[in-house]
């Protein structure tokens, strides 16, 4: 009857928190005990405690007794979490408390406060995301600058990022920022210094409203305390304090319908473009390079240049794509090119036809169009691909000339010959060998047959070279279908899962982003390369919802080849 009184049980604060929040956790029982453990707070940081209170009264003869373990936690990242069992002797018994689940949100705009944070910190100190244009076009850059504002009152003398906004519906990348300068502003009319944490360059791939994560910032505040030292000075205190950019909402507008030209690729911005040769005049089977260039600024890296068309006579091979492009706080700034290889067969003179290039000009927030000029490509030595009369002839007639293909068809290259003297098959070298072959394949077969039959047992390692197969499968695929948006990012997706599968022995039903960084941390795999990891396959689920160019595909299988063969060679 007395062990079936004993209470010992865990109670959390809340079970749905932000990740800028805290939470606290209490191991309560009515009996005294000894040997406490408390579980191990693997996704938390614990930023309070253990603190411990007792309550031990009586009341009309009736004893009662609590004693509670207190925690106070801050979660390391979003998602679900389960805070394990903790332990406690009481009386020579073991007790344990059930597992709590708890889930982890974005952060949020009123956070509950830190059981040892000061209201000083959380009034002088703020972290403002600055956003160069609320209302864009579909691919117009816009900037986002974090901004960590500190009044003079007070420092700040360590900070770390706790959630990193993910820009999905936008292409975005991160400006270097050295050296950490202190620069002077004001905020809310105030005289404050601040510092700049981080840029960020966007160029949103979507239209209507696009929610821009916001940044979440673990800080240690400097503030005065009202002790003095022997001057007078007042001493300051350490305090964890945890900041975050409120959520923004960019309006993006669709670019106008009217005036669109049909030639149109998505290009947004300020270009200049030009064909040309490498040279103009040549002869016959000899090369030269043809060059397609759009030069200036805008989303350089985010559409499709023209193709080259020219005469069936000039045999023409796939373009080199080359990029130099550099991104500021404007923008993509720069130039890319198509550089064909072109090789005439006959003698003449063959015109290029004439390229147009159209994009967004955001200035005039108009459309333009750019016409490259004519190219004449005169061959001077070559075979002729038709006769022709004499100018001044009444009527003209074309003859084509048929090149065969086989120009060395006059020489033989085998032969029909047939040995003088013959050898009789009885008793020699091949005849042995036939005879014996039977009998050496008997324990060649055995031995097969083993290693087949434990191959066969072996369930977890078939399943595992069938997952190896079926990713190296749809990898292949995934480059055959490179064009083709939907096919290929299905392809990747699915390589991408069943290299898992091969690799981590876990089944589909259980692929989540949170547990597959889980375990390729424990296989010794770098954040760095997870992160990539992760990366990958949330393209995947985003590309089927937003426009994708054929070398941002491109890019996503290369650097989905390259994370692999990195996750290979570190996993342990």
């Amino acid at each position: 009857m007395a062990s079936a009184q004993v209470k010992f049980e865990a109670k959390v604060s809340k079970k749905k928190l932000g990740i800028n929040e805290r939470l606290r956790i209490d191991f309560e029982m009515n009996e005294d005990g000894d040997n406490f453990v408390p579980p191990s707070f693997a996704d938390f940081d614990v930023v309070g405690g253990p603190n411990t209170s007792v309550s031990n009264y009586s009341r009309n003869g009736k004893r009662s007794y609590s004693k509670t373990y207190s925690y106070f936690l801050a979660p390391k990242s979003r998602g679900n979490f389960t805070i394990k069992q903790a332990t406690i002797e009481i009386d020579g018994e073991t007790y344990k408390t059930f597992p709590i689940t708890v889930n982890v949100t974005a952060a949020v705009n009123a956070p509950n406060g830190n059981a040892t944070a000061s209201d000083v910190a959380s009034e002088n100190i703020h972290l403002v995301a600055e956003v160069s244009k609320a209302s864009p076009y579909l691919n117009e850059a816009i900037t986002v600058v974090y901004k960590l504002y500190v009044s003079k009152d007070t420092g700040v003398s360590s900070w770390r990022e706790k959630d990193t906004p993910r820009f999905n519906d936008f292409w975005s990348q991160n400006i270097d920022v050295k050296g950490f300068p202190v620069h002077t502003g004001e905020y809310d009319g105030e005289e404050y210094r601040y510092v700049i944490l981080r840029k960020t360059v966007l160029y949103p791939q979507k239209t209507g409203p696009l929610k821009l994560e916001p940044l979440v910032m673990e800080v240690t505040v400097e503030v005065p305390s009202n002790r003095r030292d022997i001057f007078g000075r007042a001493l300051l205190t350490r305090v964890p304090q945890m900041v975050t950019a409120g959520s923004r909402t960019i309006n993006v507008k669709a670019l106008p319908e009217e005036g669109k030209p049909s030639d149109f690729k998505g290009a947004v911005g300020n270009f200049d473009f030009k064909v040309s040769t490498s040279k103009t005049q040549l002869n016959a089977t000899e090369s030269l390079q043809a060059k397609i260039e759009v030069s200036g600024s805008g989303n350089l890296k985010l559409f499709e240049l023209p193709k080259l068309t020219v005469p069936s006579s000039l045999e023409v091979y796939e373009p080199e794509h080359q990029e130099n492009v550099r991104t500021n706080l404007s923008g993509m700034q720069g130039n890319i090119s198509d550089t064909y290889t072109i090789v005439p067969q006959y003698r003449g003179k063959y015109p290029v036809p004439t390229i147009s290039f159209s994009y967004f000009d955001l200035k005039t927030e108009s459309y333009k169009r750019i016409s490259s000029a004519d190219i004449v490509i005169d061959v001077l030595e070559g075979p002729m691909a038709a006769s022709a009369t004499t100018e001044n002839a009444a009527d003209t007639t074309k003859q084509t000339v048929n090149t065969s293909t086989n120009t060395f068809a006059f020489i033989k290259t085998n032969s029909n010959w047939t040995p003088i003297k013959s050898e009789p098959f009885f008793k020699s070298t091949g005849f042995w060998s036939l005879l014996l072959v039977p009998f050496l394949a008997i324990p060649l077969a055995i031995i097969v047959r083993r290693k087949k039959d434990k191959r066969d047992a072996d369930v977890q390692g078939n399943r595992i070279r069938k997952a190896d197969r079926l990713a190296k499968k749809y990898l292949s695929e995934a480059k055959k279908a490179l064009g083709q948006k939907e096919s290929f990012y299905l392809a990747l997706e699915k390589a991408l899962h069943n290299y898992l599968k091969s690799k981590l022995n876990i089944e589909t039903s259980d692929f989540n982003k949170e547990k597959i960084e889980s375990l390729l941390k424990e296989r010794q795999v770098s954040t760095e390369v997870v992160s990539e990891f992760i990366s990958i396959l949330e393209n995947c689920e985003l590309a089927r919802y937003t426009p994708i160019t054929q070398v941002t595909m491109q890019n996503d299988y290369d650097k989905a080849a390259y994370t692999i063969s990195l996750i290979d060679k570190q996993l342990r």
